[in-house]
């Protein structure tokens, strides 16, 4: 039984022992609703750190290809797939929207798995961690590749925890939709759901000693071998793939020191009187793509010893409870992230990555790219920039009031979506709907002040302010 210290724990226990939660999930909520009580530091001061001046290059690997190879017969690929995409309005898991040829993220993921198996001759095996809401539909979306089965599983479930009351640090109720009262607890659940779930005993007792672990909708996050030829040589129990930032990434987590020893900082970790020197990409070089290399020997050997799970950052998100209904009733949301865990290994390591192995979908403006000639498909079924030092500049800003969803995005792109290979930034104010072929050159901004939406014909080649 999990041991609790007042009331407010017991609540929170005894609600995710009725959720059929298992103890290593309830013992590290509470260790995070633990620490937050407590007035633990939930931010990471500019001044407890330093920047990361250098790292190792992913290209300059080559030589570690055939030690890759050898080690192939022990690694295993995991996806995070728990995401709904409900900021492009979507309902069911994200990695079902189609991104190429009605290819979705899942079919384009089955694919590099099963091109990987045929060129090496190998069982590599394919692992999604889901959510409770995308792991029927994912499954069945599985389903079209049985050759993908494997001995082990198809998936293991993240766990839930509840909401927490700004008050009274309970747990929240609401009535009018109980869903509302639990939330992810974020991808740092990735280790203990290995736990619970079985799966690194599984894993381990089958041989496979290696975890490529990376986010269902980058579909640059491929297993390679000489990256994994250098982590197996290197007996490395932690590394993170790192990109280098730009001005297009400096709201996001970045690489430090502190102590010696790499971290991870999270945006929601900054406090506002840092902002400026967290987002000066001169400073801090290198931000987070994770995409992760986990030796599951190492991983096993720190969750003996750490009963609560590993001790991760915790992030602590203010929302309001009801998403639709920003100005009613607020509460908390604890979470971790897994590529935290890069200070809980000693020996831990970063290599740092080209763009092609960082390609997210995370709102509409990135799959206005994605689906675009910007990007072509490889033989390996990886979604590449076709001109990557251009692409790390182009800049997309679409009008959230008529493109943030999936849907409102369709429909003023009914033909498909414009030709972005020549464009430097595109930049959408108004109600637009576009033709197919339609061509984007330079920097063009677009801006229709009316409540009518303006037509872009069919064949149109755009340049310049309109």
């Amino acid at each position: 039984m999990v041991e609790t210290r007042d009331a407010v724990e017991v609540a929170h226990a005894e609600r995710m022992l009725e959720a059929g939660m298992p103890d290593v999930a309830i013992r590290s909520f509470l260790r995070s609703l633990r620490f937050v009580r407590d007035g633990g530091p939930t931010t990471v001061p500019e001044a407890s750190i330093s920047p990361v001046d250098a790292l190792p290059r992913a290209e300059g690997l080559t030589d570690f290809e055939a030690a890759g190879r050898e080690a192939l017969h022990k690694a295993v690929v995991i996806k995070l797939n728990g995401g709904l995409g409900t900021s492009m309005g979507l309902e069911g898991a994200k990695s079902l929207l189609p991104v190429r040829s009605g290819l979705s993220f899942l079919d384009l993921i089955a694919r590099q798995i099963l091109w990987m198996r045929e060129r090496e001759g190998c069982e590599l095996p394919l692992i999604l961690m889901n959510s409770f809401r995308t792991r029927e539909e994912s499954l069945a979306a599985l389903d079209r590749y049985p050759a993908l089965a494997n001995e082990t599983s198809r998936d293991f479930l993240q766990h839930r925890v509840p909401r927490v009351d700004l008050d009274s640090a309970l747990p929240i109720k609401w009535s009018k939709n109980p869903a509302l009262e639990w939330c992810p607890p974020g991808h740092g659940d990735l280790y203990a759901a290995l736990v619970s779930s079985g799966l690194i005993d599984g894993l381990r007792e089958r041989g496979v000693r290696y975890a490529f672990v990376s986010n269902a909708d980058n579909l640059g996050g491929t297993l390679d071998l000489s990256i994994l030829g250098w982590f197996a040589t290197g007996k490395i129990p932690f590394a993170m793939e790192v990109a280098e930032r730009t001005s297009a990434d400096k709201k996001g987590g970045h690489l430090a020191r502190r102590d010696g020893n790499l971290i991870l900082r999270e945006s929601a970790q900054c406090a506002a009187e840092d902002r400026e020197s967290f987002q000066d990409i001169r400073r801090h070089h290198y931000f987070n793509t994770n995409n992760l290399w986990l030796d599951l020997d190492a991983v096993a050997t720190m969750l003996v010893s750490s009963v609560d799970g590993l001790p991760l950052p915790v992030i602590k998100n203010e929302k309001p409870v009801d998403p639709y209904d920003p100005m009613g009733p607020r509460c908390l949301q604890l979470e971790t992230a897994m590529g935290a865990a890069i200070e809980c290994f000693e020996g831990a390591e970063a290599i740092c990555v080209s763009r092609d192995r960082f390609a997210p979908v995370k709102t509409t403006n990135d799959l206005l790219a994605l689906w675009s000639d910007a990007f072509e498909m490889t033989d390996d079924a990886r979604l590449i920039a076709v001109h990557p030092e251009d692409h790390r500049k182009r800049e997309i800003d679409l009008d959230p009031r008529f493109y943030q969803t999936v849907q409102d995005f369709g429909a003023r792109f009914p033909d498909g979506v414009p030709s972005l290979a020549k464009c430097r930034r595109f930049s959408v104010r108004g109600d637009y709907r576009f033709g197919g072929g339609v061509t984007i050159v330079g920097d063009v901004t677009l801006i229709n002040e009316t409540d009518a939406p303006i037509e872009i014909p069919a064949g149109t080649v755009l340049e310049g302010k309109r």
